[in-house]
C-alpha cells in the first residue's frame, strides 16, 4: 500500500467527521453557478465538516459579488482572469491543511441533497481508491424522436448515404439545438455555408432527444433534393417534404419523459479518446452497482487529499477538457483505483461553458487528446494518433472541400480549419509534453498490456 494511504485508515468516527471542501469555478456561468452553490449549501452533512469554495475565473457576469452579499458562507477566490477549468481548480487546490476530501463540482452541475455522503463512505471504505464519481444524469429530462428518409451518396469524393441535414431545434420559438441530443444514425458534426451554420446529415434513419415537457418543436432541415421525412415521437407521426433550403417545420412531441446518462464514471477507448461511459443511454437501472471505472470524471468527483499531495494537480496549460483525464491516467499509473458511486446522483447542464461542437469545444479536445497521450500512452498509441490526425483531417478536406468544388457545391472549410489549428497548437506544445512524459516515467506508466485491459471500443 503506498504510505501516503494508510493515513485515510480512520477518518471518520463517532466524535469526527471528515471535513470536506468543494471546488467550483466560475467563468460567466450566472445563475447557474449561483443555483449549484445554492444547492451545494442543502448537502446533508454538517456544516463545520463543509466548505464551499467559489473560484472566480475573471467573470463579467456579477456572480462573485452576489456571492459575497447573499451566500456568505461561500468562500470565493478571485483568480484574476480566465485560468481554465485546471488552473481555476488548483488555486483550490494547494493549501489542504486540515481538508480530508476535495470535492470538484461543475458550475453547471445540480446536486441532490444526499450527493456526498456515499461518497465519503466508498473512500472510507477502501483506502486505495483516489476518486468516487457519482452518477452524472443530464439536467434535462427527454422524449424519443424519429427521422426517417430515404438516404443517397452525393458522389464523388462523399459515398455517404445521407438522408436529410439537421441544423437546429426550437421549443416555445427559443433556440434549443445546444439541448439536444443526436443519438444515432448522424454521420458527425459538419459546418454549412450562407449562414446554415453547424449541422448534421442523417444516414435516412435517425435518433433525436428533445427535452420533454414541449407539446411540438421546430426542426431546421434541409437536403440535396426535395424528400419526404417521417417524424415520429411516441404515437405521434407528422409527414414532411424537406427541401434543399434550410427551413423550420413544425413536428408534435409525445412519449414519457425519461432521464438519460452523462457520465458513470469514464473510459478510454482504442483510439486513445477518453469517454463518457454510459453517454447518452437511458436510465433504466443498468448502473445501479458500485463499479471500478478507468478514470473520474471532473464535473461531479470526491478525492482524497492524499491523491492530490502523491499525484500532483492538474496541468493547467490545458486549459479545459482532458485535464481531469490526464490526472487520472497519472494516478492508476501509480496505483490508484477509482469508483463509481450510483447512489450519490448530480444532474449536469453538459457544455453549458463551452458548447459541445463549438470552435473552442473541438480545440482544446483536440489539442489536449493528443498531449495526454503524448504525456501519459505507451509509446506505440502516442506516435499512432499523432500521425493520423494530420492523415483524418486530409479526409476531411476531400469530403468537404475538393468534393463540393468537383460537384459544383460550395466548399466549407471550417472544420479542416479547426483541426488544422488544434494540431498546430499540440505541435507548439510537443516539447513541453515530451518534457512531462519524461518527468512522469520516474513514477510509473501503464503499459500497453495494463492499457488494453480497460480500452473499450470506439
Amino acid at each position: 500500500m503506498h504510505p501516503a494511504r494508510s493515513r485515510r485508515a480512520s477518518l471518520s468516527t463517532p466524535e469526527r467527521t471528515p471535513r470536506v471542501r468543494v471546488v467550483v469555478v466560475n467563468y460567466n456561468g450566472g445563475e447557474l453557478t449561483i443555483s449549484c452553490l445554492e444547492g451545494l449549501q442543502r448537502t446533508e452533512w454538517p456544516a463545520d465538516a463543509l466548505e464551499i469554495v467559489l473560484v472566480e475565473n475573471g467573470s463579467t457576469d456579477g456572480v462573485a459579488a452576489r456571492v459575497r452579499a447573499e451566500l456568505a458562507s461561500v468562500r470565493v477566490i478571485d483568480a484574476g482572469a480566465n485560468l481554465g477549468f485546471g488552473g481555476g481548480c488548483n488555486l483550490a487546490l494547494t493549501d489542504l491543511d486540515g481538508v480530508d476530501y476535495v470535492a470538484l463540482v461543475n458550475n453547471d452541475a445540480q446536486v441532490e441533497p444526499g450527493w456526498l455522503a456515499p461518497l465519503v463512505s466508498a473512500l472510507e471504505t477502501d483506502p486505495s481508491v483516489g476518486a468516487a464519481n457519482p452518477k452524472i444524469l443530464f439536467s434535462d429530462r427527454f422524449v424519443d424522436v424519429q427521422l426517417g428518409s430515404d438516404a443517397a451518396e452525393r458522389g464523388v469524393g462523399d459515398r455517404r448515404p445521407v438522408g436529410v441535414r439537421v441544423s437546429g431545434v426550437r421549443l416555445d420559438g427559443q433556440d434549443a439545438w445546444e439541448r439536444v441530443q443526436l443519438v444515432s444514425g448522424f454521420w458527425g458534426l459538419e459546418h454549412g455555408v450562407n449562414g446554415e451554420g453547424a449541422f448534421q446529415w442523417t444516414s435516412g434513419e435517425a435518433h433525436v432527444r428533445v427535452p420533454a415537457g414541449h407539446p411540438v418543436c421546430a426542426l431546421r432541415l434541409a437536403a440535396d433534393t426535395e424528400r419526404s421525412v417521417r417524424v415520429t415521437s411516441g404515437d405521434q407521426q407528422t409527414e414532411l417534404t424537406v427541401t434543399p433550403a434550410p427551413a423550420w417545420y413544425q413536428v408534435a412531441l409525445a412519449g414519457e419523459p425519461f432521464d438519460v446518462l452523462n457520465n458513470v464514471g469514464s473510459v478510454v477507448l482504442a483510439d486513445g479518446h477518453g469517454a463518457d461511459r454510459g453517454y447518452l443511454e437511458r436510465d433504466d437501472g443498468q448502473f445501479d452497482e458500485v463499479e471500478e471505472v478507468f478514470a473520474w470524471c471532473g464535473a461531479a468527483v470526491l478525492l482524497p487529499r492524499e491523491y492530490l499531495e502523491t499525484v500532483g494537480l492538474f496541468e493547467d496549460r490545458y486549459f479545459l477538457y482532458y485535464e481531469d483525464f490526464d490526472l487520472s491516467w497519472r494516478g492508476r499509473a501509480e496505483g490508484w483505483r477509482y469508483l463509481y458511486v450510483p447512489a450519490s446522483v448530480v444532474r449536469h447542464v453538459h457544455s453549458a461553458s463551452s458548447v459541445e461542437g463549438s470552435r473552442l469545444f473541438q480545440h482544446y479536445d483536440e489539442r489536449n487528446r493528443l498531449l495526454t497521450l503524448t504525456r501519459n500512452a505507451p509509446p506505440a498509441l502516442a506516435v499512432r494518433e499523432a500521425v493520423r490526425h494530420p492523415l483524418i483531417t486530409g479526409s476531411y478536406a476531400r469530403r468537404d472541400i475538393l468534393a463540393p468544388l468537383v460537384h459544383r457545391r460550395p466548399p466549407s472549410v471550417e472544420t479542416v480549419r479547426r483541426r488544422m489549428q488544434a494540431y498546430g497548437a499540440y505541435v507548439r506544445m510537443l516539447p513541453e509534453a515530451l518534457a512531462g512524459r519524461r518527468r512522469l516515467a520516474t513514477r510509473g506508466r501503464l503499459t500497453g498490456e495494463e492499457l488494453a485491459r480497460w480500452m473499450e471500443r470506439p
